[in-house]
């Protein structure tokens, strides 16, 4: 009895052991391999487009007395961290080779080319256009374009704009290696992604990684790809691949403290570098529309007390005397919702889809003004900079007060409304109390109350005695060239 007892309990701690092994030997394998499986190889894929990634070598011309870089004078030209730092020199920095570099003695020494930078960057057609950046172009006298295969030749630059950091090559030469152009909506945040390029000189280096955003502003106008595929110095210009082998951006910008990659890199849209390399073939040069406004965010309590279901579109801060927005009637204070048909979701959104416009088109815009929808028909101009305008002296006449909000403000002086194209408005002389914590400060005019245009100082101060107390009231205020609400409580 006892023996049978045994061989029971045996059984039991034998199957309980046989159990334990399965557990431990045979579902922990299973589910390696499905990881393993689960895994992109890129080796195909690297294979297949290796061969139309490029090499871009550029050179400049300096004086024999002139090595190195201004400001770091102990640096070569052929060095990598050479094209990183050049892109951070303040504008007119005197380059290698320019006007300026003139040695001790006053007598310019014999001129030598040597190195400038290295880069990257992908063949778009079997006749020898390519895509790079404009910086690792910029200011080179001579281009030379490196394949896999070893083959060199002479690049020349058909285009360049530095606003989106694309520029157009070519080279002469038949039945090149080209890439597929991809649709980068079709991209995903999670999604795999390759990059393949030169970093720090290190010719055919691949490096791949994920999509980390889309859509990401870093202070320009583009809405970049963000990725955690390493991108170094030398990077800049190569192509950024979906898995099926298509160029989806360009590797363009890297986050880093250290001149190094931090886990943070930036690539162009290819559909963004498509459109201006189009216009590099065509015309040699990009042209923008314009339309004359300066712009800000609309936020959340803006939105609120003007109506707006939600915090979108472009608060209109500033029209330029004549622009295309001026004569279309627009004014400080107003939202534009939608352009053209496209959505104004955020601020950044307005200029690239404006500047995406053909000078000359006349388009229809949707704006949010006083409550309610306005549409307003405008005609696009060719982006040009202009010249800001200066400030008047002010005068000092008859201050009026608003105790309620703490505000002493004034009818604008005639030199005021001549230099600053005022047709109504007051002007805040002393700002304390309520106005001053809400950030409201002497030389700010007030153009509106609510959905009520401000007229006259004594206007003004009634408009404010009938705000009900305990209620949120939007003021359009106005400093300088920009325009932005302030929403105060009484």
């Amino acid at each position: 009895m006892r023996s049978e007892v045994l061989n029971s309990r045996n059984c039991v701690w034998m199957a309980l052991f046989l159990l334990a092994i399965a557990f431990f030997t045979g579902s922990a394998p299973a589910h390696a391999q499905t990881n393993s499986r689960g895994l992109p190889d890129f080796s195909d894929l690297v294979d297949r487009v290796g061969p139309a990634v490029v090499n871009i070598r550029t050179t400049q011309k300096v004086s024999q007395n002139q090595q190195g870089f201004p400001g770091f004078p102990g640096m070569d030209p052929s060095d990598p961290f050479f094209e990183f730092f050049r892109r951070f020199m303040p504008p007119g920095t005197p380059m290698p080779g320019q006007p300026g570099q003139t040695p001790r003695g006053g007598q310019q020494a014999p001129e030598r080319e040597v190195p400038s930078g290295v880069g990257s960057g992908f063949v778009i057609d079997s006749d020898g256009y390519l895509l790079t950046n404009h910086h690792v172009v910029d200011g080179a006298e001579s281009i030379i374009v490196t394949f896999p295969d070893k083959r060199e030749f002479k690049g020349k630059v058909i285009g360049s704009d530095q606003r989106t950091d694309v520029a157009l090559v070519k080279i002469e030469g038949k039945s090149l290696p080209f890439l597929k152009i991809g649709n980068v909506n079709n991209t995903k945040v999670g999604q795999w992604v390759v990059a393949i390029g030169s970093p720090f000189g290190l010719e055919n280096s691949v490096t791949a990684g994920i999509v980390s955003a889309k859509g990401r502003d870093t202070g320009e106008y583009l809405p970049f790809i963000q990725t955690d595929v390493a991108v170094n110095p030398g990077n800049s210009g190569g192509p950024l691949l979906n898995l099926d082998g298509e160029v989806i951006g360009i590797n363009s910008q890297i986050y880093s403290r250290t001149g190094g990659f931090m886990g943070i890199s930036f690539a162009i849209p290819i559909d963004e570098a498509m459109r201006v390399a189009k216009q590099l073939r065509e015309n040699g040069k990009v042209s923008r529309g314009r339309i004359g406004v300066g712009i800000g965010e609309v936020d959340k309590d803006v939105a609120k007390a003007l109506g707006l279901d939600s915090a979108v579109g472009a608060l209109v801060g500033s029209v330029g005397k004549d622009s295309p927005a001026d004569k279309a009637g627009v004014i400080a204070g107003d939202i534009i919702l939608r352009f053209d048909g496209k959505k104004v979701e955020k601020a950044s959104d307005l200029p690239r889809i404006v500047g995406e416009t053909k000078p000359g088109s006349k388009v229809n815009m949707v704006l949010w003004r006083k409550g309610a929808e306005k549409t307003v028909p405008i005609t696009v101009a060719e982006f040009e900079v202009e010249a800001a305008k200066p400030a008047a002296p002010a005068e000092k006449p008859k201050p009026v007060e608003a105790d309620k909000l703490g505000l002493t403000v004034t009818d604008p002086t005639a030199q005021e409304k001549s230099a600053q194209n005022l047709t109504g408005g007051v002007v805040v002389r002393n700002a304390a109390g309520l106005a001053a914590s809400a950030g409201i400060t002497a030389g700010d005019l007030i153009l509106r109350v609510g959905r009520t245009d401000v007229t006259s100082a004594k206007q003004f101060a009634d408009l404010v005695k009938a705000i009900p107390k305990g209620q949120a009231v939007p003021m359009l205020v106005r400093r300088g060239e920009n325009s932005f609400f302030v929403v105060l409580t009484p």
